[in-house]
């Protein structure tokens, strides 16, 4: 009866931690959002007519990375556009066109007016 009770336990408790997985999996963070993106803060406040930066391309790519759902995605998009607005003189042209510059694509464009509901 012990063994049973022991098996029946140890069931619930692998269900509970597969019910549980898509949750954990699905937590991007504002804080990781901002250290990905603070290499290209400067980049994106000049005319830049010269390539993105290396380790601002790494954190788009690692971004990228992390937000493989659309729960994800959607919270990326909210930290940004919330990053975006506390710094000053950003060019919003130079900025939509870094994923680009980096060779990543996103599917949205970068830009204050976005709708972040609707990325997918």
């Amino acid at each position: 009866m012990a063994r049973s009770m022991s098996l029946k336990l140890s069931c619930v408790v692998v269900l509970c931690l597969l019910v549980d997985a898509p949750l954990a999996q699905g937590a991007i963070s504002c804080d990781q959002v901002k250290s990905s993106l603070l290499p290209c803060v400067g980049y994106v406040r000049g005319n830049n007519a010269r390539p993105a930066p290396p380790n601002c391309c790494k954190g788009i790519r690692s971004l990228k990375s992390a937000a493989r759902i659309r729960l994800d995605r959607q919270a990326a998009c909210k930290c940004i556009k919330s990053l975006a607005a506390d710094i000053s003189d950003i060019n919003y042209g130079v900025a939509a066109g870094l994923p680009g510059q980096c060779n990543v694509h996103i599917p949205y464009k970068i830009s204050p007016s976005i709708d972040c509901k609707r990325v997918k």
